[in-house]
């Protein structure tokens, strides 16, 4: 990373401003939101972030299966690469045909179906994190060095701990158990978010082009979207897994930058696991949390 002195120095004093708090107005969404997260057969787990170093967090003692929320944590490890080695935005690769499997979800694979492809890594990182190709994923995976060196990269920034990554898209693909392996904590994710809305992990140009990719995300629509006004923007990545032989989802997720209307912000986080509810229920909670949580940060301004 570049200049890591300063990023510490940065985080640290961000994160001695984050703390969880117990007053009533907290307690009473804290209260709010187990009471319709109970409503569910699943685990459910939240964590609120405000710009100014409040959070909120119900069910934060447990670890989540990321889903394609890691992809988000992929994007910032290759950017950091492309920062550091002088890599353009523009600057193109080409993908062998042989290296976009036909068994996993890829919009760029079938909108260019059986050939070799030419692609800048601004789409293969707009493919990853806005349309959520896992073929995409995986390339850029490869790019920044292995699913090690991107569990490094995330390692290295100063949040405590509560985030793991093991496995590849591929991985996942192949047993789906493996989807346990990449877990993390929500306030993990909203401290994460955080920081690289802050520029505290890229430099202006990166941060600026990873956020309006989020801000373009066409997965999820009916999970954080949904429950937010059409005046607030949403600058978010989703995460959706396959069921278990015994029907329960392993993950249904959702985390990402709330931006108001004022352009004041804050950073949420909804993860659900092991869920026997339906796809549909999911998401409609996912919706229903965020809709709890906004209405909250509005009446409290």
């Amino acid at each position: 990373m570049q200049n890591l002195l300063k990023l510490l120095l940065l985080c640290c004093a961000l994160l001695s401003g984050i703390n969880t708090h117990s007053q009533s107005n907290s307690y009473a969404l804290e209260t709010e939101i187990e009471q319709t997260m109970s409503k569910v057969n699943a685990t459910v787990g939240c964590a609120l972030l405000t710009a100014d170093g409040h959070c909120v967090t119900v069910h934060d003692d447990e670890s989540f299966p990321l889903m394609s929320v890691f992809k988000f944590h992929v994007a910032l490890a290759a950017l950091d690469k492309m920062q550091q080695q002088n890599v353009h935005l523009d600057s193109t690769i080409i993908i062998p045909a042989s290296r976009l499997h036909t068994d996993t979800y890829s919009p760029l694979r079938d909108r260019l179906p059986n050939q070799d492809i030419l692609i800048s890594y601004k789409e293969l990182l707009r493919y990853s994190v806005a349309e959520s190709d896992n073929n995409a994923c995986d390339i850029l995976i490869d790019f920044a060095g292995g699913i090690s060196q991107v569990n490094s990269y995330i390692q290295q920034i100063p949040i405590s701990p509560g985030c793991n990554l093991t496995e590849t898209e591929a991985s996942m693909h192949v047993d789906i158990m493996n989807c346990y392996n990449n877990h993390t904590k929500p306030s993990h994710v909203v401290k994460l978010l955080h920081f690289f809305d802050s520029g505290l992990l890229l430099d202006e140009e990166h941060t600026a082009f990873l956020r309006n990719i989020m801000l373009s995300t066409v997965t999820g629509q009916a999970k954080m979207k949904s429950g937010l006004p059409h005046d607030v923007a949403l600058a978010h990545k989703t995460g959706s897994s396959d069921r278990k032989p015994s029907g329960e989802k392993i993950g249904d997720n959702d985390a990402g930058i709330i931006i108001l209307p004022n352009g004041h912000r804050y950073y949420l986080a909804i993860f659900i696991k092991d869920s026997s509810e339906s796809d549909v229920t999911n998401e409609a909670l996912i919706a229903e949390v965020t809709r709890i949580v906004h209405s909250h940060m509005v009446n409290s301004k």
